[in-house]
C-alpha cells in the first residue's frame, strides 16, 4: 500500500512540475515581450525602468519571498544536504516557489539578463517536497526528483534532467534514488508534451564538424569558453561571499541600491548592444545556431556582462539559458579565425564549453545541448569540449558554481540570527533571518 502510495504522490507532484514549468515559460515569454514593446516606445526608457525593477525584485525577495534570491538550485542543494525537515523548508517552500515566479517575472519584465530554468528547479523542488509531506519517507528523493523534474519540463530535456538530478544534484547514483527521478521526469514530461507538444528548444539543426583539421576548433573554442565561463563563477563567488572592506560594507548595508546600480549597467549594456543583451538570451542564441543573423560580434562580450551585473545583484533569476547565450556569442566571434568550421557545429562547442565552465557539470551540459538541438551526430566533439571546459575552468574556480553557493548558503545558517540581512552574501539567498536556522546545516 505504501509503494502504491508513493507512486501516485510521484505522478501527481510531475504533474504539477510540468504545469508550474509551463506556467513559468508563458509568464516568460509574455514579460519579455512587454518590456520589448517598452523598448520600442524608446530604448532609453531603460535606463530608468530597468533599475528600479531591479531595486523592486530584490527588494521583494528580501522582505516578502526569503530565500527566493539567485538560480535557485544553490538553494536545492544546500536543502538536500541539510537533514533537518525543518531546516529544509525554509529553502524550498511553496511560499519561495511563489515568490521565485513573481520576482523571476518582474526581473523579466524590467529587462535582466536571466534565465527561468534555475528557478523551475527551486519551483518543481519546493512542489515535491510540499507532497512528500504526506510520504514522510524518501522526503530527499522526493526533492532530488522534484528539482530534477524541474530541468527536463523547462528545457523539454527529460535525459539532460536524469543526467541533471545524479550528476549536479546528488552527485551519485542510487538505484532507488534513480527510480524516482525517473518517474518524476516521465510525469513532468508528458505534462509538457500533452500541453505544449514535442519540440527542440532551440530547433533542430544538423550541424557537423568535419573530422580533420576542422577539429582543432575543439580544444580552442573549449579551453576559452571554460575559462570565460570560469572568470564568470569566480566574480559571482566573489560577491556571494563578500567583497572585503568598505565596498562589501557598503553592498550589505545598502543591497537595494546596489541592485539598482547593477540594473542601471544591464541598461547601459542593453544601450551600446542595440538591446540584444536583455532577458533570457534565446532569440539571440537560436538566430547565431541557425544563422538567420540579427546578432553582432559583441553579444557574447555584452551579453556576459549584462548576466554577470543580473547575478550579482541578486535578483531570483537563473543562468543555465543565458550562459547558453553567451556561448553561441563567444563561438560566434571565433568564426572570423575558422571560416572553415560550420558555425552551427563552433556555436554548439562554444554553448556547451562556457555552460560546462560556468557551472563544472561536463555531462549535463553536453547532454542538455544535444537534446536542445537533436543534434546527434555533435556528440562526440561536445563530449570533448566538455572535458576540456571542466579542467580549464577548475584552473580559475576549483568547484563548481551552484555547491559553493550552496555552501555559503549553510555556512549562513550557522550564522547568529541577528546579523543584518546582506544579499552579499549570496546571491542567492540573504543571510540573517531569511537564512535557515543556525546549526542545521548537514
Amino acid at each position: 500500500m505504501k509503494r502504491w502510495r508513493r507512486r501516485v504522490l510521484f505522478l501527481l507532484g510531475g504533474i504539477a512540475v510540468g504545469l508550474a514549468a509551463i506556467l513559468m515559460a508563458t509568464l516568460a515569454d509574455h514579460a519579455q515581450l512587454a518590456f520589448g514593446r517598452l523598448l520600442a516606445v524608446s530604448p532609453y526608457l531603460a535606463v530608468v525602468v530597468t533599475p528600479l525593477g531591479f531595486g523592486l525584485a530584490l527588494l521583494l525577495a528580501i522582505k516578502v519571498f526569503p530565500n527566493s534570491q539567485g538560480s535557485g538550485i544553490p538553494q536545492v542543494i544546500a536543502a538536500l544536504h541539510l537533514h533537518d525537515q525543518q531546516a529544509r523548508a525554509p529553502l524550498v517552500s511553496l511560499r519561495v516557489a511563489v515568490g521565485k515566479i513573481v520576482v523571476m517575472t518582474v526581473g523579466l519584465l524590467c529587462g535582466a539578463s536571466i534565465g527561468r530554468e534555475g528557478p523551475t528547479v527551486q519551483v518543481g523542488g519546493a512542489i515535491m517536497f510540499a507532497i512528500g509531506r504526506f510520504a514522510p519517507f524518501r522526503q530527499p528523493g522526493f526533492l532530488l526528483a522534484g528539482a530534477a523534474a524541474g530541468v527536463a519540463a523547462a528545457f523539454n530535456t527529460p535525459l539532460a534532467g536524469i543526467v541533471f538530478g545524479i550528476e549536479e544534484l546528488s552527485r551519485s547514483f542510487e538505484m532507488r534514488t534513480s527510480g524516482l527521478i525517473i518517474g518524476a521526469v516521465i510525469a513532468a514530461g508528458l505534462t509538457s508534451l500533452a500541453i505544449v507538444g514535442d519540440y527542440d528548444y532551440f530547433g533542430s539543426t544538423a550541424a557537423v564538424l568535419p573530422f580533420g583539421r576542422a577539429w582543432v576548433v575543439v580544444p580552442v573554442c573549449a579551453a576559452l569558453c571554460g575559462l570565460a565561463g570560469g572568470l564568470f563563477s569566480r566574480i559571482l563567488l566573489l560577491f556571494a561571499r563578500g567583497l572585503p572592506g568598505m565596498a562589501g560594507a557598503t553592498i550589505k548595508r545598502h543591497p537595494v541600491i546596489f541592485a539598482m546600480l547593477c540594473g542601471l549597467g544591464v541598461a547601459l549594456c542593453g544601450l551600446v548592444s542595440h538591446d540584444h543583451v536583455y532577458g533570457t538570451g534565446y532569440e539571440q542564441a537560436r538566430a547565431i545556431i541557425h544563422g538567420t543573423g540579427g546578432v553582432d560580434y559583441s553579444f557574447g562580450p555584452w551579453k556576459f556582462a549584462a548576466t554577470l551585473l543580473s547575478s550579482i545583484s541578486g535578483i531570483p533569476g537563473g543562468i543555465f539559458a543565458p550562459s547558453l547565450a553567451i556561448g553561441a556569442g563567444l563561438a560566434s566571434d571565433l568564426s572570423l579565425l575558422f571560416r572553415e568550421v560550420p558555425i552551427g557545429a563552433l556555436v554548439l562547442i562554444g554553448m556547451v564549453s562556457y555552460l560546462t565552465g560556468v557551472v563544472q557539470a561536463p555531462i549535463t551540459s553536453f547532454v542538455i545541448t544535444s537534446e536542445m538541438t537533436n543534434d546527434h551526430a555533435m556528440v562526440i566533439p561536445l563530449m570533448a569540449a566538455a572535458l576540456i571546459a571542466n579542467a580549464t575552468s577548475r584552473m580559475v574556480v576549483r568547484e563548481g558554481l551552484y555547491h559553493a553557493l550552496a555552501k555559503v548558503i549553510m555556512r549562513a545558517g550557522r550564522e547568529p540570527r541577528e546579523r543584518p540581512p546582506s544579499q552579499a552574501d549570496d546571491p542567492a539567498v540573504p543571510a540573517g533571518r531569511e537564512s535557515p536556522p543556525a546549526g542545521t546545516a548537514g
